[in-house]
């Protein structure tokens, strides 16, 4: 007979809460052994029919149980995804985020914050706030600035470039003028493609710029182009550290042409940019301070977990012009005069991404986070000038933060992915080739205080 009590859904509900324990368990068991692990390897991408094999079918209508769902993970899935955090993991951008910051992680998602509006999460937002105001400071921007965490680079660049064609809107409307046909931005060719996709997005011309032979945009050549498309440009976009090369813009004469001009200056620094936390550092990004906005990604030179941009405003109203979403239910929320990090950028529902970055910083202290920083610089410096001084290799360009890029003189692109291809099967590291002036080139993104110049000898050595 059927005990009419586990008919309800509440008493249903209370007879499972047991296994709730032991899910939890089984989850912080493995995160603690993964966030503690030293010898964590590199792993490689499977094949979809390979991984159909070992991981077999797990959306089942029964469940399949937190261990065994656990173990498919540790065993299957996680080492078919390469560990981003690896020393050897030199493509791309790396993230190496610090384990303050991913334990943390783990207590953003279990405290279900939302942090959206101040009056649903003001803590997290207060904490956030406060790292968003210690980098506008770094940065030299003035008191008043502040911003958001959002979701990365690419989605900073787009809230960040939605704000200057509203602000440039309201002052056509303003002075009674037409709008033009087509906004456009202004970059150099070398920015990164999230601005491309940020102008398809708003359905805006981009026009890229030349940069000169020292690979940055200049003054000068933003001014020609401000001539040419008149009041059409409501943006400008400078670098504070190419992705490829890790170059910064010439920000400074820049800055000076927007000023004068009243164009919106955005610092696309989603990589560089950190390297103002170094003081040494600072003249290379001179002219940021008179930015209208800037982006930097945590997850990359910051030490945070996937995935965080502080999308910095200089004056935050405008974006709050620009963003505030207005619907019935959120009236609570918009005729307040809180900070609502949703009303600076394009996104309404966001997790306190900005969290785990508050966490660590307020572990180990700013400084710690300067030395880190500054150990990458070294280092690149350190083998830029091992692989200049070896016969058979040679710089391609300088490098200017931490990217070093070089060749293998007399490699082509299948010599390079053989290559490649066997240092990721022998573990040793993640390096896939690039190309500068369709020439194949190979590059190390140098990020994670964990790699050393030993391992990128290793590297090198392979190549002989």
């Amino acid at each position: 007979m059927t005990d009419p009590t586990t008919s309800r859904p509440e008493a249903r509900m209370h007879a499972v809460l047991p296994e709730t324990a032991d899910t939890v368990d089984e989850v912080l068991d493995y995160a603690r052994r993964r966030a503690l692990a030293t010898d964590i390897p590199l792993d490689q991408a499977l094949r979809p029919r390979d991984l159909e094999r070992l991981a077999g079918r797990t959306v089942t209508p029964g469940g399949i149980g937190a261990r065994r769902a656990t173990a498919v993970f540790e065993n299957i899935l996680a080492p078919a995804c390469l560990t981003t955090d690896h020393p050897g993991y030199l493509s791309f951008i790396p993230s190496a985020p610090s384990k303050a910051a991913s334990a943390f992680d783990v207590i953003v998602s279990a405290s279900s914050v939302y942090g959206g509006s101040w009056v649903e999460g003001s803590g997290a937002v207060y904490a956030e706030n406060e790292v968003l105001h210690w980098l506008a400071a770094e940065f030299g921007l003035p008191q008043g600035a502040g911003g958001v965490f959002m979701q990365g680079g690419t989605i900073g660049n787009l809230s960040a470039l939605v704000t200057a064609r509203d602000v440039a809107r309201r002052r056509f409307a303003d002075e009674g003028r037409e709008r033009p046909s087509r906004w456009i931005v202004v970059c150099s060719a070398e920015a990164h493609s999230s601005i491309a996709s940020a102008a398809d997005v708003m359905d805006v011309q981009i026009v890229g710029v030349p940069t000169g032979a020292d690979g940055r945009l200049h003054g000068d050549a933003v001014a020609a182009a401000l001539d040419e498309h008149g009041d059409a440009v409501f943006a400008v976009v400078a670098t504070g550290g190419t992705t490829n090369f890790g170059i910064v813009d010439d920000i400074a004469s820049i800055a000076a042409v927007t000023h004068e001009r009243g164009v919106w200056l955005h610092i696309d620094g989603a990589y560089g940019l950190a390297a103002m936390l170094v003081e040494r550092m600072r003249p290379t990004f001179a002219g940021v301070e008179l930015a209208d906005s800037v982006i930097v990604d945590p997850h990359k030179w910051l030490f945070a977990p996937f995935d965080a941009c502080a999308l910095i405003y200089r004056d935050p109203t405008v974006a709050f012009r620009a963003h505030t979403q207005h619907a019935e239910y959120l009236d609570t929320l918009t005729e307040a005069a809180d900070w609502n990090p949703s009303d600076l950028g394009i996104q309404l529902t966001r997790r306190a991404r900005g969290l785990p970055l508050w966490f660590s910083l307020a572990t180990h202290g700013t400084e710690r986070y300067r030395e880190a920083i500054d150990y990458g610089i070294h280092l690149a410096r350190r083998i830029a000038d091992e692989i200049a001084a070896r016969p058979g290799f040679s710089l391609v360009r300088d490098p200017q933060l931490s990217v070093v890029v070089f060749r293998r003189d007399g490699w082509t692109l299948a010599d390079y992915d053989r290559w490649s291809q066997k240092l990721l099967d022998d573990q040793i590291g993640f390096v896939v080739p690039s190309s500068h002036a369709g020439e194949p080139v190979v590059r190390f993104a140098i990020i994670n205080p964990m790699t050393t110049y030993e391992l990128l000898v290793e590297i090198l050595d392979s190549m002989e």
